[in-house]
């Protein structure tokens, strides 16, 4: 199963004893999966998404807990389907949930939550971090992206052939969502994963460094000793000081040593900067050969 799948599966085991919160879950998948329609009559119809389990699932427990189902079915009952609307606050022609039914924060969670269900969906955190709504209209999505914002969660929209699509990138706003709409479980592989991938990042980071700096010191080292060998070529190392003929043998005898290490070599010890100043100066010689 795809994360976005497991997020969706712990959202429908999810308990919601608040009357007016199960009321504003229900209407949001209702209204954002399209589900409240107008058939021929111009009479209210709602059809339950059949392609989609868990959220039928999900609006069937919600209809018998608001005590709105009946043996013969939503679909077909034209009563429940009257009081379903009503109790939904639904406006003939509206697209989005009626504001007076998500004015509480824990309103707005549940809404979020029956949009997610029912049009959101999530990438694979292991590839990539996208969390998406397709909305229907660009007041759904206005809603969405305003509900949103409530828990600082800044989502933006982008036009996807007929849809509105209100997404959301940023790892952090991710795992706030998913904590504001109660897939707790979910956040926690989540952050879990993020920690891995964080992981993983540093190290190669670090290997990478680590690597360049190789790279670095043995192309360093190999123009030393290039530098050298053309001074003893061309001018010859005894005519050299004593310091810098000192530096240009042991560079010629230690050619993978550090700087560092050079420095323990000779006598007396000398620094790093202190090698690296001596060796800059037999290159520097070396330039002028070449020039002349």
């Amino acid at each position: 199963m795809s994360f976005s799948g497991e997020v969706k599966e712990e959202l429908v085991k999810l308990e919601n004893d608040a009357r007016h919160c199960q009321i504003a879950e229900l209407a949001s998948i209702l209204l954002y999966s399209g589900a409240v329609r107008a058939d021929v009559s111009g009479a209210g119809r709602i059809e339950i998404p059949s392609d989609a389990p868990l959220v039928a699932a999900r609006c069937h427990m919600l209809l018998e807990r608001l005590q709105l189902t009946q043996e013969s079915g939503i679909q077909k009952d034209t009563n429940v389907i009257k009081k379903t609307l009503q109790t939904i606050k639904y406006r003939e022609g509206d697209s989005i949930v009626n504001p007076l039914v998500i004015r509480s924060l824990c309103c707005k969670r549940a809404c979020l939550r029956g949009a997610f269900l029912s049009t959101g969906s999530m990438s694979n955190p292991e590839k990539g971090y996208h969390l998406e709504f397709v909305c229907g209209d660009a007041q759904q999505a206005g809603q969405l992206v305003d509900t949103l914002a409530y828990y600082e969660i800044y989502a933006k929209v982008v036009t996807r052939k007929k849809y509105q699509v209100v997404y959301i990138k940023e790892s952090e706003e991710i795992v706030e969502l998913l904590n504001v709409i109660g897939a707790h479980i979910s956040l926690m592989n989540l952050e879990n994963l993020r920690i891995l991938k964080d992981m993983r990042n540093s190290i190669n980071r670090k290997v990478n460094c680590e690597a360049a700096n190789i790279t670095k010191t043995v192309n360093a080292a190999a123009k030393q000793i290039d530098d050298i060998q053309y001074i003893r070529e061309h001018y010859g190392l005894d005519n050299l000081a004593d310091n810098l003929r000192q530096a240009a043998e042991l560079r010629l005898e230690y050619p993978d040593a550090t700087l560092k290490e050079l420095g323990g070599y000779l006598t007396p010890a000398v620094g790093k900067s202190g090698v690296n100043h001596r060796l800059r100066k037999l290159s520097e010689l070396a330039e002028k050969l070449r020039g002349e």
